[in-house]
């Protein structure tokens, strides 16, 4: 589960105070682009019981460098395109399909 947050992250030595999100990566198919589904808890307007929202933003990521399933960090930027208004800050965690792959390659 993850949620969004507010989490300081440097850039270029400096601390960055725009728009930040926590996310999964659910598409890195396009070329310098992935998918990042920010889920968050909100409380129902009548019942106030908490429930998840998760909405999906496209980030830029130079180099295809985050792989599907892995938590990454996005931050607000300049229009990368008509969809793109967030990029890649850092990769959080590697799914676990990647982690296994590596362990198994290190055995060979």
């Amino acid at each position: 589960m993850t949620t969004a947050t507010q989490e300081g992250a440097e850039v270029r030595g400096r601390k960055w105070r725009g728009q930040q999100f926590r996310g999964v990566v659910v598409s890195a198919k396009s070329k310098d682009t992935i998918v990042v589904a920010v889920t968050s808890y909100v409380p129902h307007p009548k019942y106030r019981k908490y429930i998840r929202r998760t909405k999906k933003f496209h980030a830029h990521d130079p180099g295809n460098t985050a792989p599907e399933g892995a938590e990454v960090l996005i931050a607000a930027s300049r229009p990368h395109s008509r969809l793109k208004r967030f990029r890649l800050v850092r990769i959080l965690s590697q799914p676990k399909e990647v982690v296994r792959e590596a362990e198994a390659g290190e055995e060979a």
